[in-house]
């Protein structure tokens, strides 16, 4: 079921000003505490939403609090969940009322599967981006993947609605600015999706964008590929700024779209070259070794590096950012 469809009624009521796998930047890019400050006072004016009543001039202006706190973890309850695809389900957790979770663009959050210790006995937490807009108000959603190795997937596919988790955030990745680059390339693999949708519904919303996306994501299998509905719906509404293309791994034969991994060829074709400078930025994110190979390995929660593909094809580590 899509999770548009999911949450259409909701939304209708929430004002268009609007990731699974992704870290935080490294500490050169944030002033933390001064970043969240700074975010929570311009949510606090910029985030809410109009009631519906008699007349525009009357519909009351109701700010929103988020519940979220970047020190220290709370519990949300889960709501709902709905099934994805075979091993991916999107789960909804409530908010209280009058609260969103007013996460800056782009940020995580950090979720704690409480009963799990790791080889210190402490509880595991893995980043997560939602995909719910930031400003939805009763509602945190994201959009996860099961993994067979994955201690704290598995842990929040064992729930069940009226269960707590525990989250942390924001976590601050990239302090987006609006129209601060003519062409944005967005290369992704499986949960990878998440970050960058994030950021797609949130600017492509806003009327002022001017920064055109292009969206290479890469799946096993066309059953595999995530939010498909979600970014064909984007392209379609949005043109002239955003455009998307499949790569798969393995192919029905009925496929027409690029197979394999993404190379050289495909990020020639598809992703704004390094001759723009700074009018250009590419954002990756995915598997491990998939990101290894586009961008170079990231170093923990820091950059690291540029290599792989990019680094080959001359862009500099000032045009890359890894999630």
């Amino acid at each position: 079921m899509s999770f548009i469809r999911a949450t259409s009624r909701v939304a209708r009521s929430v004002t268009a000003a609007t990731r699974l796998y992704s870290t935080e930047a490294g500490a050169k890019n944030f002033n933390l505490p001064l970043y969240l400050v700074g975010a929570g006072l311009a949510a606090a004016g910029a985030y809410g939403y109009v009631t519906f009543g008699k007349t525009e001039s009357e519909k009351p202006k109701k700010v929103l609090t988020s519940p979220l706190d970047p020190q220290k973890f709370v519990d949300i309850k889960l709501k709902r969940v709905e099934p994805y695809s075979h091993n991916t389900s999107v789960f909804v957790f409530e908010l209280p009322e009058g609260q969103a979770s007013l996460l800056p663009i782009a940020s995580c959050v950090f979720l704690k599967a409480e009963d799990l210790k790791d080889a210190n006995g402490k509880p595991m937490a893995r980043p997560y981006t939602p995909i719910s807009p930031s400003d939805l108000e009763g509602e945190l959603s994201f959009l996860i993947k099961k993994y067979e190795t994955g201690n704290v997937s598995k842990y929040i596919h064992s729930l069940s609605p009226g269960d707590t988790l525990a989250v942390k955030g924001p976590l601050p990745k990239w302090p987006w600015k609006m129209n601060e680059f003519d062409e944005v390339g967005l290369i992704a693999g499986g949960t990878g999706i998440a970050p960058m949708y994030q950021v797609l519904q949130h600017v492509l919303a806003d009327k002022n964008n001017k920064t055109k996306f292009k969206l290479l994501f890469a799946n096993v299998s066309e059953a595999d590929i995530l939010l498909r509905e979600e970014l064909d719906a984007m392209k379609k509404k949005y043109p002239k700024t955003f455009d998307v293309v499949y790569v798969l791994d393995k192919p029905s034969e009925k496929w027409k779209g690029p197979s394999g991994y993404i190379n050289v060829d495909l990020i020639k074709q598809h992703i704004a070259p390094a001759s723009l400078g700074e009018k250009m930025k590419v954002f990756v994110c995915g598997p491990p070794p998939q990101v290894a190979a586009i961008a170079g390995k990231k170093a923990g929660r820091e950059q690291g590096e540029l290599g792989g593909i990019l680094k080959e094809l001359g862009y500099t580590e000032d045009q890359v950012f890894k999630f």
